[in-house]
Parts: structure tokens; C-alpha cells; sequence
């Protein structure tokens, strides 16, 4: 059997046409592309104390909402490695950053007038060691 080198004009302008405009060709690059829209930014507080967390915390806040992200990840960790109980001073919870970031949140005026709402992630995003900032709409 002898193949065929030239396509009849037929499947030619088939072809052509197919290539300019393919509707059932998946293209992974553009997918992704559309779904980083703006969707989620993530940030790691893996090591921050309490104060820089803080001040990170309202940095993130403010550029997300510019740049109209709809929600923040943030990875606090659990708190099982803070040094916190070796300070008679310090609040076990309050110093834990999965706490205290929240409480943070709503007590600044600046940002909670940004965010419509913290709540712990998905266990496939972090669960008890990570938060979800959702912002509000402009």
C-alpha cells in the first residue's frame, strides 16, 4: 500500500480552516493564564514574628485589594514549633499568628473596611495552618 503525500482540496481547506480557529483543542497555557486571574494570592508567614507578620499582613491587604485579587492565602503554620511557652507574659493563642492575625484584621479600621471575611482554609490549602482572606468587591 502506497501512502498518500497530497491531501485533496478538500481536506486542504478543512485543515486550513480547522487551524485558524480549533474550538476542541484544550490549550493548558491559556487556562491557566485565566485562572490566575486575580483569583487567590499566597503568602507564607512561615518565621515571621507577630509584629512583621503584622505589618506584612497590612501590605498584602492593601496591594491585593488594588490590584483586585478576590482572596489571600495565608500559610501561618499551626503554632506547634512557637517558643510562646516559655514566656509567662505572652498569650499562648494570641501570639500564634493563625490567631492573632485575625484579630488584627478587625481591629485596624483600615483594613477591615478591605476585607469582607477570615476564615480557616481547606484542609487542601492549609487547614489549621493556613487562613483565607476574602476582600471586598471596589
Amino acid at each position: 500500500m502506497k501512502k498518500k503525500d497530497i491531501l485533496s482540496k478538500t481536506n486542504q481547506k478543512d485543515w486550513e480552516e480547522y487551524i485558524k480557529n480549533p474550538k476542541d483543542i484544550f490549550d493548558k497555557d491559556r487556562q491557566d493564564e485565566k485562572s490566575s486571574n486575580k483569583e487567590r494570592y499566597k503568602f507564607d508567614f512561615h518565621g515571621f514574628n507577630l509584629e512583621e507578620a503584622n505589618k506584612k499582613v497590612k501590605e498584602i491587604i492593601k496591594l491585593c485589594f488594588e490590584k483586585r485579587y478576590k482572596e489571600i492565602l495565608i500559610v501561618t503554620g499551626k503554632g506547634i514549633h512557637s517558643k510562646t511557652e516559655q514566656n509567662v507574659f505572652e498569650s499562648e493563642d494570641l501570639s500564634k499568628l493563625r490567631h492573632s492575625i485575625p484579630d488584627y484584621i478587625k481591629s485596624t479600621p483600615e483594613l477591615s473596611g478591605l476585607v469582607h471575611s477570615v476564615v480557616s482554609a481547606d484542609k487542601k490549602d492549609g487547614g489549621e495552618g493556613a487562613l483565607i482572606i476574602k476582600l471586598k468587591k471596589l
